[in-house]
């Protein structure tokens, strides 16, 4: 993976379209389990929504470096 990525002259971090596709699929199961009534059974559903996130992302950098 390279670390950064030209994008019409301007350099940006090489794990941005990481963060873009795991922000993408992070909404969608949000909404997924929002209908699902997940989040009513939940302590804190923000906390749960924030580290559902950071699995999605540590997931899928990991993907990439190997």
């Amino acid at each position: 993976m390279p670390p950064e990525i030209e994008f019409y002259g301007v350099l940006v971090p090489g794990l941005l379209p990481v963060f873009l596709l795991s922000l993408a699929l992070m909404v969608t199961l949000d909404l997924v389990l929002g209908r699902a009534g997940l989040y009513r059974r939940l302590w804190h559903p923000s906390l749960f929504r924030f580290a559902l996130f950071v699995c999605l992302f540590g997931a899928a950098g990991l993907l990439l470096i190997h």
